[in-house]
């Protein structure tokens, strides 16, 4: 094999991890301004200077200029830029990047069950083969030493008993709609839920897509009403002046996987507050932001129980910790027969993502 060297140049390398530094960065930022270009490089200079990242070698127009470069923001009229559909890739595959850094890759990532049958992972156990077995799976070195032991170390003559085989492991798909609490609370006190939310569930739409063909994604956002987006849309999410309708986003969730082919059905739902409204028969939205209404509550544990009689478990990811809140969702988790989590928005990624690459409570009906 041949190697060609070059001169090491510590100047292009320390532009190199710069760049790299600073796409982290503003794909973060992108997030926080729900796809505002130029509100997030505005931010990303006031940040590069009080921390070093721009001088005169290498300018907050410079960065302007790669991202251009790279087709990663074009220019609309009157001068201002904009995400490209490059761009929002990019924006998935760094969300997917930095939640994947924190998790150890877990083999049981796949959506295994455990019954053996046809799929492209080996088990160590074997079988005697069958008319119809792949080639592939023939396991060598247990078929020789069947011949060996019929026939003897001076005579190998290979019989049709003699050939064994590998299990496998059968691999199934799953339809997840993800559920996105956009309420005002995820923006309060001071702390940003929303965005750890939305870079999470683009990081799941990268995986499924990159990893999971056979698996579907839906995200629905539930305020005063709820309504599905796609991915694309993501990174233009906001939070409005909205209560928690956890109600209606259940009923859109189930809407949209009773429509799925993949044999197993899940729903994830990251929020970080009561449920707060309904929508009534008319059309019209009944709202009580105080305490936990008796009406709501009840009304949300009914669709939580329906989703069960469905099949369908529901991951609550909280982002409190409140005792009433904490003891509201272990009511809704009992009715449902589903898992909570009780997580900060900086590990949210991480709870996730092991939570859906695991997978334990996968069934095939």
């Amino acid at each position: 094999m041949d190697y060609r060297y070059s001169r090491f140049d510590p100047l292009l390398q320390a532009l190199k991890d710069l760049l790299r530094r600073l796409m982290a960065i503003f794909n973060y930022l992108i997030l926080q301004t729900d796809g505002d270009v130029e509100e997030a490089l505005e931010h990303l200079e006031r940040f590069g200077k009080r921390y070093g990242f721009f001088n005169e070698r290498f300018t907050i127009e410079d960065f302007k200029k790669y991202l251009q470069k790279e087709q990663i923001v074009e220019k609309i009229l009157q001068g201002s830029l904009r995400l490209t559909r490059k761009g929002e890739q990019v924006i998935r595959k760094s969300s997917l990047e930095a939640i994947f850094t924190s998790l150890r890759l877990d083999p049981a990532g796949e959506h295994r069950v455990p019954a053996p049958g046809l799929g492209n992972e080996r088990l160590t156990e074997t079988r005697p083969y069958q008319f119809g077995d792949p080639v592939s799976l023939i396991d060598s070195i247990g078929t020789i030493a069947n011949a060996v032991r019929r026939g003897g170390i001076d005579s190998i003559d290979l019989e049709e008993e003699d050939f064994q085989v590998h299990e496998t492991e059968h691999t199934s798909s799953c339809a997840t709609v993800l559920m996105l609490d956009i309420s005002h609370s995820m923006i309060l006190y001071g702390e940003d839920r929303i965005t750890p939310a939305k870079r999470v569930a683009l990081a799941l739409c990268e995986l499924i897509e990159t990893r999971y063909p056979k698996d579907s994604l839906e995200v629905v956002l539930f305020g005063d009403t709820a309504w599905q987006v796609p991915a694309e849309q993501i990174p233009y999410v906001s939070v409005g002046p909205f209560h928690t309708n956890t109600r209606a986003g259940l009923q859109l969730a189930q809407q949209l996987l009773r429509k799925k082919k993949q044999n197993n059905r899940q729903i994830f739902m990251i929020t970080d507050g009561k449920p707060s409204a309904l929508t009534e028969p008319d059309g019209t939205i009944y709202k009580n932001p105080f305490g936990l209404d008796r009406r709501v509550v009840a009304k949300t544990l009914d669709e939580a129980a329906n989703c069960r009689r469905l099949g369908i478990p529901i991951t609550t990811f909280m982002l409190t910790d409140e005792p009433p809140l904490v003891e509201f969702v272990q009511r809704f988790t009992k009715v449902n027969r589903g898992r909570a989590y009780y997580s900060q928005p900086d590990q949210l990624g991480s709870f996730v993502f092991v939570d859906y690459i695991r997978n334990r409570r996968r069934r095939v009906r």
